[in-house]
């Protein structure tokens, strides 16, 4: 596995060794001792399908005590995936990158607590499956609008997807943490 920090300290792109002849192809997606940069224990496995091509799922994240990071990849067609730093006393508050994982690149984004997460569908039919070390808690689950101009995430769609809950996630500004 090769793994690249971005620019957001802890953030990673991780890129598995793909192991292919005439038959078809393996990879290991997860490799705990491979990945000690990614220092947490994975508790659930999350898949999403997302229909239509410029479907917006984001900015999420779930706030302290049941905080989560997330190891994401995509395992049929194309999105672009963010992650943006939320942490009000880091040096990167409000800074955010945008890697594009597909089925056919098989990278993935390391997505560690304190960053909110989000991603673009870049083809119909994707799918994205992230694994978090820590439980989905509805009291805890909290956003952040995909438009914030805080923000100024350039998602290459002007009118996306979106579902009612993400039309109406507050501003970062109006969140307390």
């Amino acid at each position: 596995m090769r793994i690249t920090e971005t620019k957001l300290s802890g953030v990673y792109i991780i890129e598995p060794q793909v192991f292919g002849d005439a038959r078809g192809w393996f990879m290991e997606t997860y490799n705990k001792l491979k990945t000690p940069e990614i220092e947490c224990e994975f508790v659930q496995d999350n898949h999403s399908f997302s229909a239509h091509k410029g479907t917006l799922r984001g900015i999420h994240f779930q706030k302290p005590p049941m905080a989560q990071a997330k190891l994401v990849r995509c395992s049929r067609g194309a999105l672009m995936d963010f992650a943006v730093d939320l942490r009000p006393d880091s040096s990167s508050f409000k800074q955010w990158i945008g890697v594009e994982l597909s089925a056919e690149n098989k990278k993935q984004l390391f997505v560690p607590r304190g960053f909110g997460h989000g991603f673009i569908a870049l083809t119909d039919d994707v799918e994205i499956i992230y694994k978090a070390d820590n439980y989905y808690s509805p009291e805890h689950d909290a956003g952040v609008l995909w438009s914030d101009s805080d923000i100024g995430i350039d998602w290459g769609f002007e009118k996306p997807i979106l579902s009612e809950k993400d039309r109406d996630l507050p501003l970062l500004k109006d969140l307390r943490f």
